[in-house]
């Protein structure tokens, strides 16, 4: 490393030849004119995702760019974590030899993979004037690399002390000045190299070096996340510097600053504002009707836990809105419970795709294991141009999802979903300093979309679409998703986020292979430009019920509504589509047809149907005078679910239906009666024990039954057509004497309850 002794030596043959060679031309603080010119260097052999945010930035504002070493093996050293860079200051001193002597020429010298602009080049060239120096190095309140150096820096009565060598603005025969100096090897570090000359004090006076101390120009992140701010204008965002009231132009995402960098940069410079709301989101965007025909997709299903409404899950993947020719279909299933799922979908759907392959639980294989080998799938086919991971708790309602995702041309993309009612996501807006979840200041905003946009997020889970191409270059390795002691997802994210390129184990030249790592981390992005659907709640899903679904009333009660409430329920209140065959007996749709089955299947699993006897120790005082041939809720444990499915389903039609009364939604007796010629085909009539009666069909007569129906005698009126899933409701006592019609043929199933008795 060049010595402090060494530049002090140095430093008078400088000054001498910098008196002679630049006096007549530029003075310690000349005057920028409008014939000033700015050239930005920067360096970067890959483009990188942060190449190419750092390129739209400075397009944006049309900056003059010159990239220095595209192409180039990096051999600068791993300078994320250790030192190095001493390649970025040979390639810029090779790049200044020819630009020395066009004294009209401003350089600024900035990194490319981490930064932003977020303002123009005459914003800095005034700023650059204003500063009353030859050459500014960005400042920063860390040291790095040598501690050591501290006290040598010069005091400053305010504002950052320290030299970051991530942005250098100065005039152009001063800057070569400075890297001609340069004699080091690729791997030695830039920031120390330019250190130690700003530290000779007669280096920085000759040439009028100075450092931007309170961020006017250059905003390192580093160590000041918590000085700076989001500000919001018409056309674009900017960044404030509240410790200095200054808005920076260049904003550096150095040391481990990154994450944040990316969330600026959904915002800088106009990504998206208030009054514009997402300014890139159509931004290389491809339409797929101009394709001659659709990529081909690999989708990954992954049952990693006993999931609630799988059916409905499968049954929204067959349906997506996208040629099934091109879709290959994966499911790694961990839990014997769905085995019977698996094998449903399977027969219904196993010529519906272009392929179908099942790897079931005996393959005792973990999470890990399981998404390695779904994304393996896809990496190793070259006819395949996506993977799409989906677990089996995202509920897609929007069919259009893998068309608007594959349009949005992103390498890793996923789409919004939430859990109903609740601030829960598939996505972290931010990370903790130990890698796991922090919420940042946008995420509320996001998940409910009064920001609607196309956001880089540190990590993503649940549902996502990787390119195939992505999968053969970028993510080549096999292993992605196992890494220490995080789940399957938070690996990949971690893999994707601080992926490095470097020479494979077998170079001819291995000594120097922790020196080639060069950093392309991977952006990757959710969306929220439209609806896509939900995650449905696992964490208390019992499986011991036969369908187990019908338990989920509390959990997840918009999945339980449309699996089991009756489409047409709804119009009761906006289309009055409801029934008065009798005297204050209403008749209106409630169950679908699985609901019905369902329910009818899970007594008949349980089995001990009571008889239809008098004797029946279930009830208060253990005598029925008018018994029936039934199960009730509470034996199968479901009375709770019950009492909520009347309060949220039948109170409603009540407050309709009988004037200026309101029900409590209570019920002691909930059961199913079973009617069958051979142990009990009718009921006498009765009064019920309540205010009001429900009554609903479970099957359907002239298929499952024949007969059946209820008489009303007062009114000398009967329905004896019961429609499935659609319910009775009558005054239980005093008005409505009753009785059950006599099932002729099969069997006939009933749900009844005595409301508000």
């Amino acid at each position: 490393c060049l010595s402090l002794s060494v530049s002090l030596s140095l430093s008078l043959c400088l000054s001498l030849s910098l008196s002679l060679s630049l006096s007549l031309s530029l003075s310690l603080s000349p005057t920028l004119s409008p014939l000033y010119k700015l050239l930005v260097l920067t360096v970067a052999t890959q483009e990188t995702d942060g190449y190419l945010r750092f390129m739209q930035s400075a397009n944006y504002f049309n900056y003059t760019i010159k990239v220095l070493g595209m192409g180039e093996e990096w051999r600068g050293g791993d300078v994320g974590r250790s030192i190095g860079g001493g390649q970025k200051v040979r390639l810029l001193k090779e790049a200044m030899e020819a630009l020395t002597d066009q004294e009209d020429l401003v350089v600024l010298s900035v990194d490319s993979y981490d930064l932003i602009f977020a303002g123009g080049p005459e914003e800095i060239l005034r700023k650059f004037q204003e500063a009353n120096h030859n050459v500014l190095f960005a400042a920063e309140g860390l040291i790095w690399p040598d501690k050591r150096l501290q006290e040598k820096y010069p005091s400053v009565r305010s504002g950052k002390r320290f030299l970051n060598s991530g942005g250098i603005i100065g005039y152009a025969p001063y800057v070569n000045k400075i890297v001609e100096q340069w004699n080091l090897h690729e791997n030695d570090d830039d920031q120390l190299f330019y250190t130690k000359i700003y530290l000779d004090s007669f280096q920085r006076e000759t040439l009028n070096i100075g450092l931007d101390h309170k961020s006017h120009i250059f905003q390192n992140l580093n160590g000041a996340i918590d000085e700076v701010l989001l500000k919001f204008g018409t056309k674009s965002a900017r960044v404030r510097n509240t410790v200095y009231d200054t808005l920076p132009v260049v904003i550096h995402g150095n040391a481990n600053t990154k994450m944040y960098l990316n969330y600026l940069g959904n915002y800088i410079p106009n990504a998206w504002n208030y009054e514009r709301g997402c300014g890139v989101c159509d931004h290389n965007m491809v339409d797929l009707s101009q394709l001659k025909e659709y990529p081909t997709v690999m989708v990954g299903v992954f049952i990693e836990q006993p999931t609630p409404f799988l059916s409905e899950f499968f049954q929204r993947l067959v349906t997506l809105d996208y040629p099934k020719d091109k879709l290959n279909v994966f499911v790694h299933n961990n839990e014997v419970y769905h085995e019977r799922d698996i094998q449903r979908f399977w027969e219904e759907s196993k010529d519906v795709f272009n392929s179908f392959k099942v790897v079931g639980p005996e393959e005792n294989l973990s999470q890990g294991q399981a998404r390695n080998m779904g994304m393996g799938l896809c990496r190793k086919d070259p006819g395949c141009d996506f993977y799409l991971s989906m677990d089996t708790d995202v509920m897609l309602t929007n069919r259009q999802t893998l068309k608007i995702l594959i349009e949005q041309n992103r390498k890793i993309i996923g789409p919004l979903v939430t859990r109903h009612g609740k601030l829960w996501s598939n996505f972290w807006g931010a990370l903790s300093l130990d890698g796991y979840y922090a919420r940042s200041e946008d995420y509320i905003d996001i998940v409910q979309s009064k920001r609607v946009g196309v956001w880089n997020i540190p990590y993503m889970a649940h549902i996502y679409l990787i390119k195939g191409e992505v999968l053969r270059n970028q993510l080549k390795e096999r292993n992605h998703f196992v890494l220490e002691k995080l789940d399957p997802d938070m690996a990949l994210c971690r893999h994707a986020r601080e992926l490095t390129n470097h020479r494979e184990k077998d170079s001819p030249n291995p000594e120097t292979f922790h020196m080639l790592r060069v950093p392309k981390g991977m952006f990757m992005y959710i969306t929220n430009r439209h609806e896509f659907g939900r995650l449905i709640s696992t964490a208390n899903f019992n499986t011991s019920h036969y369908n187990s679904d019908l338990w989920q009333i509390f959990e997840n009660p918009v999945d339980w509504k449309e699996k089991y409430i009756h489409p047409n329920y709804t119009h009761i209140f906006t289309e009055n589509y409801l029934e008065e065959p009798c005297p204050d007996v209403f008749w209106f749709p409630v169950f679908t047809e699985r609901a019905c089955d369902e329910l009818v299947e899970e007594m008949e699993h349980y089995g001990s149907w009571s008889g239809g006897s008098h004797e029946d120790k279930r009830i208060t005082g253990g005598y029925e005078t008018v018994p029936t041939d039934d199960i009730h809720m509470k034996q199968i444990g479901y009375d709770k679910e019950w009492l909520h499915f009347i309060r949220e389903f039948i109170s409603p039609v009540t407050l309709k239906v009988f004037s200026g009364y309101y029900t409590k939604g209570y019920a002691v007796m909930n059961f199913v009666v079973k009617y069958t010629p051979g142990r009990q085909a009718y009921l006498r009539p009765h009064h019920d024990s309540s205010t009001f009666t429900i009554n609903v069909a479970l099957n359907s007569k002239g298929t499952d039954f024949q007969g059946g129906g209820c008489r009303f005698h007062r009114y000398n009126c009967s329905v004896d057509s019961p429609r499935k899933g659609w319910s009775f409701m009558h005054p239980g006592r005093l008005t409505h004497l009753h009785e059950g019609l006599p099932t002729t043929n099969g069997t006939r199933y009933i749900a009844v309850s005595f409301i508000d008795p």
